[in-house]
């Protein structure tokens, strides 16, 4: 019966993130629904990483909804509690900031994140790489796209040890991902 309901409760975070997300597309090619990141992303984690912990999915499913559309922590602490709320939180973007100072914030903010965060994060830049690799936004040169990559090493080199088989994968993918890069340019 208890797996039953971790069941139900990660399907109501994927319900909501599908709701707040519906208008949304990703910056690939096909314009593929930006939903499907915040799924891959839960189960990158379920699959490969071996979390079972229900903060950690849900956060998974919600990790975008704060910084990308118009829910709040309140919204979200009503629906999903305390402890999901603040590892929303914890990898939400200020998107007050400009972007440089954005992401020079993950990178120093990584090591100090929560388990739940760092393994969401992991997850997430796992995921990106992949993306921005074999599916990116049409619009980013190539120069962008390796500059991607290696900002996204500076924050996973933060996440160290939370996580060996997603790092691996990341590592994997990463290797691959400028290999094909590398490749464009030549």
């Amino acid at each position: 019966m208890e797996e039953l309901k971790v069941v139900a409760d990660i399907l109501k975070a994927l319900h909501f993130s599908a709701t707040k997300h519906r208008d949304q597309r990703r910056k690939d090619v096909e314009a593929s629904p930006y939903i499907n990141h915040p799924i891959e992303v839960a189960e990158l984690l379920a699959r490969v990483g071996d979390i079972r912990d229900l903060i950690t999915l849900q956060g998974a499913v919600l990790h975008d909804t704060m910084e990308d559309t118009e829910t709040t922590p309140e919204e979200l602490e009503a629906l999903f509690g305390v402890d999901v709320r603040r590892v929303v939180e914890e990898v939400t973007d200020d998107k007050r900031l400009p972007k440089a100072e954005r992401k020079r914030l993950q990178i120093e903010h990584a090591p100090h994140l929560s388990a739940c965060a760092k393994h969401i994060k992991l997850a997430d830049k796992v995921s990106n790489v992949r993306s921005v690799t074999q599916t990116p936004p049409a619009d980013w040169p190539l120069t962008r796209r390796l500059e991607y990559l290696n900002w996204t090493e500076q924050v996973v080199a933060g996440l160290q040890g939370c996580s060996p088989s997603l790092e691996r994968l990341y590592h994997q993918l990463l290797k691959e991902g400028r290999q094909a890069l590398d490749s464009e340019r030549a």
